[in-house]
């Protein structure tokens, strides 16, 4: 652990394996295949970009930063709809006995199907981007859906999962008081929760969510294949549970082995679970408590998913953890992009990844961390913009009003 004086903390796994069987068993190809295929079916939906920042990788000495654009994925601003849709269909292919059968769109949407399934009602708890995915894919496929929010759920937040159609309580507490409750109540009322965690008992749905993220990156590699590239050197990626991270890592790590690229897991300092799994370094997750009070909302999650975790215990070569101006910063560059690199409209959880690279790439107290991450002109740097703009009210007051400035020690504006 790197104890020069920094804002950003981190950890380097030094019992990285090369035995990837679990990430082969959760994220074969074929599976990835038959997400994006379902995915490709619903209707409106593309394949959302992958942007390269070009000149910012020039100025802090890399070879490209290049963004999976996920604010761009249908009209839910956000990547959380490829897993809840994928969960939704998984669960309904099973619940009609047609495991291992290709099912359209239009066969899930059809009265057929209605008639067999009945009346569903599907239920999670979310901070926000997942309970608007599952609530949407709900609606879409004609069924019900319950949402609970932690009491420090954003109000824009709230409506737009309730635009959905979904019923939506709010919960005292933080975003695990909210899980905890959702389960009891799902149980005395007969829903079908749909969550992205897991915990004792209850692995196949996170398992069915982790594997529909895949779709991001089938497409990613077509993209990069397109450029000449064969795959990224280096991932930074998100977390708060750690599904999409696991998802993420695992998917490269099943397709490219010991080849996989160098993988780096971030988190808001109020709530770094994984990096505190990784401090106690016995291959369990652990918990940090509290409120989890963070602009990054979608990563304020005090408990991981054992089976993200199982992923990640193995396969991440370092854990970060940064402070909120960190995210602020880089929705600040996503936003005021140099000359010629495209625009980018990313929320706060989204952007937190841009922030912590920049730190490493330019910080005097982060620098034997780029020195163990390889990070050098040669590093093709893949991010993934979870979401754009979700909550309006803390974006304008992010990027018109300056809140959560960077303090003057770690200014890199006076690069050229």
């Amino acid at each position: 652990m790197n104890n020069v004086k920094t804002d950003t903390t981190w950890i380097q796994n030094k019992k990285t394996s090369k035995d990837v069987k679990t990430s082969k068993k959760l994220f074969p190809l074929d599976i990835a295949h038959e997400a994006r295929e379902f995915h490709m079916q619903i209707p409106g939906n593309e394949m959302s970009p992958l942007k390269n920042l070009n000149n910012l990788a020039r100025m802090f000495g890399v070879g490209g930063i290049w963004i999976k654009d996920e604010a761009e994925r249908l009209e839910l601003n956000s990547f959380k709809v490829l897993g809840g849709s994928f969960a939704l269909y998984k669960f309904i292919q099973k619940k009609l006995g047609l495991e291992g059968r290709s099912l359209t769109y239009d066969f899930l949407v059809s009265e057929e199907v209605k008639e067999k399934l009945g009346e569903l009602t599907f239920s999670s708890a979310t901070d926000g981007n997942h309970g608007r995915g599952i609530a949407w894919a709900a609606g879409k496929l004609g069924h019900k859906c319950v949402i609970y929010v932690h009491s420090e759920t954003s109000a824009a937040r709230i409506k737009a999962i309730r635009d959905y159609g979904a019923t939506v309580k709010i919960i005292e507490g933080n975003y695990d008081d909210a899980v905890k409750q959702i389960v009891i109540d799902s149980q005395e009322n007969g829903w079908h929760v749909i969550s992205d965690t897991s915990w004792d008992g209850y692995a196949t749905v996170p398992s069915w969510i982790m594997q529909g993220y895949t779709t991001m990156f089938l497409e990613t590699q077509e993209q990069f294949s397109a450029q000449g590239i064969i795959k990224p050197t280096h991932i930074f990626v998100q977390a708060g549970v750690g599904a999409l991270a696991a998802s993420v890592i695992g998917f490269y790590h099943s397709l490219f082995g010991d080849e996989a690229p160098i993988c780096v897991v971030v988190e808001p300092e109020k709530a770094a679970c994984l990096y505190e799994s990784m401090k106690y370094n016995d291959g369990k997750p652990h918990n940090v408590s509290g409120s989890l009070n963070t602009i990054m909302a979608g990563l304020a999650c005090g408990e991981p998913s054992p089976i993200a975790w199982s992923i990640l215990k193995d396969t991440t070569d370092a854990f970060v953890v940064c402070p909120d101006y960190v995210a602020a910063k880089g929705m600040r560059i996503y936003a005021t992009p140099l000359k010629d690199d495209p625009f980018i409209v990313s929320g706060e959880s989204g952007a937190v990844t841009l922030g912590a690279l920049v730190g490493i790439l330019s910080q005097e107290g982060l620098q034997e961390l780029k020195t163990v991450l390889k990070l050098d002109k040669k590093s093709q740097v893949l991010l993934i913009n979870t979401e754009g703009n979700t909550d309006p009210v803390q974006f304008k007051q992010i990027i018109w009003e300056g809140s959560n400035p960077v303090p003057r020690e770690f200014w890199t504006s006076d690069r050229d």
